[in-house]
């Protein structure tokens, strides 16, 4: 049993090459009760500045897992600032003893520092390392990325410049711009309904977003942007190997 989280398509990518029945968090995290059992049990989702999206906390808070082997994947794109670690941590917050905690590199997707179609054509051992992860948890390895002192001075370097940010700064990233024809396509990747189609066109709204910015990087249109400068504006990503289809299913709410 395998629960992901994904924006642009990356951890549903990861969770696919691991294990075949999968569980999309969106979806499982409205459905009473959570309560699971499953000979292993684990979680494929992103990080975001270093720690998982406020969803899958969430989902790791209020959830029981019976399993004698949890893990989780965590996937990133350029540092992970002690990602496995502090997930570690998270679990044990939880009542959760985590058996198996890694981290895989993949396209970073963050706009504001990434060229997308420069991302594209790096080769960051995805395949290579997937398949050694999908063996590890197969085997049933007991085992936790290790983090450097370089890691967490990563995060530590993170959360000063966040600290002097507005507490709700990150809910007001996303910008609508006037080349929305409302498809609603965004309304539809939402994993947290925070953009709707209101009187023909997108609307965000802020309080539960998760900065994952499928809504900016599925746009058709690229109407949706961000009210912090990007990279390369004229440049947009979801893994090659996940259909837009795919993440509707994973992520539309009610």
């Amino acid at each position: 049993m395998l629960f992901y989280f994904t924006g642009t398509g990356n951890s549903l990518y990861a969770a696919k090459g691991i294990e075949p029945e999968l569980q999309s968090i969106p979806q499982a995290i409205h459905r009473e009760p959570l309560d699971f059992t499953a000979d292993a049990i684990g979680i494929v989702c992103p990080v975001y500045g270093h720690e998982v999206p406020p969803m899958v906390r969430e989902f790791l808070e209020k959830t029981q897992f019976h399993t004698d082997y949890f893990y989780m994947v965590l996937t990133y794109g350029n540092r992970h600032g002690g990602a496995a670690e502090l997930a570690q941590r998270l679990c044990r917050e939880c009542g959760i003893q985590p058996a198996y905690i890694n981290v895989l590199m993949m396209v970073d997707n963050w706009l504001p520092s990434f060229d997308m179609d420069e991302q594209k054509k790096l080769d960051k051992g995805v395949e290579e390392h997937l398949s050694q992860i999908a063996a590890d948890v197969a085997a049933r390895k007991r085992w936790t990325a290790p983090v450097t002192g370089a890691d967490r001075a990563a995060h530590r370097e993170f959360l000063a410049g966040v600290s002097k940010m507005p507490a709700d700064a990150w809910q007001h990233l996303i910008r609508v711009t006037d080349r929305c024809v409302g498809c609603g396509i965004c309304q539809k990747i939402c994993p947290s309904a925070s953009i709707r189609v209101t009187d023909g066109k997108a609307v965000h709204i802020p309080g539960n977003c998760q900065t994952c910015l499928s809504c900016v990087h599925n746009c058709p249109e690229k109407a949706i942007g961000l009210n912090l400068p990007e990279k390369n504006p004229s440049a947009r990503y979801r893994n090659e190997h996940i259909q837009l289809s795919e993440i509707i299913r994973a992520n539309q709410q009610a």
